[in-house]
């Protein structure tokens, strides 16, 4: 697990700089996902390698001031990059695995991911993580600016079944997890799938 945290890191570290510079669009996008979580004033929210806290102004726009809004990310150097645009001002930023976080049982009203489904080491476990610190009947939303087929072709391959984010993989890997499928979305323009946290 080490050497997947590694390359993670990795990856990140040398993107971190021109991350949001690569996607300068998908500002709306984002809005429109935390808005489908129905977060509520005072709400905790957590948004699961949160990278350059992107989603943190609108998580923040949702639960407003008397909300909570935390931020973890595995990579220095993008939450170095949340620092630098300002981003942490609307949240509290971790360093923490999403695996392993320093939060108690229950604790939060919703998690956010963006692209976090492809980069868990152990996703039965890690998702069996952020169940833990989920009240039961909480959300999990789980997104990408792009769908599945866009986002294959954009890195020069095919889509095929076996993906993790495929419906077939998705469902009952959040099922074993403590979450329930409540929708799947996965169009050009978006991936979303929306959980439920279970008993």
């Amino acid at each position: 697990m080490a050497d997947d945290h590694a390359h993670i890191q990795d990856f990140f570290t040398a993107r971190a700089a021109d991350w949001d510079s690569r996607f300068p669009d998908d500002g709306p996008a984002y809005d429109a996902a935390v808005g489908a979580l129905g977060l509520r004033p005072g709400d905790a929210v957590l948004d699961a390698g949160c990278g350059t806290g992107r989603a943190l102004p609108a998580l923040r726009s949702a639960v407003g001031s008397g909300g909570t809004v935390l931020g973890v990310d595995l990579t220095p150097a993008m939450l170095k990059e949340a620092v630098r645009t300002g981003r942490e001002r609307s949240g509290v930023l971790l360093l923490a695995d999403a695996g392993r976080l320093p939060l108690r049982t229950g604790a939060l009203d919703a998690v956010f991911g963006a692209g976090l489904i492809s980069h868990l080491s152990r996703p039965a476990e890690d998702l069996k993580e952020l169940a833990r610190v989920v009240r039961t009947g909480g959300l999990l939303a789980l997104f990408h600016p792009i769908g599945r087929a866009a986002l294959a072709a954009r890195h020069g391959r095919s889509i095929t079944e076996d993906d993790l984010r495929a419906e077939p993989r998705l469902g009952p890997l959040l099922a074993r997890s403590g979450w329930r499928l409540d929708s799947y979305t996965d169009e050009d323009d978006r991936f979303l799938v929306l959980a439920v946290r279970t008993v």
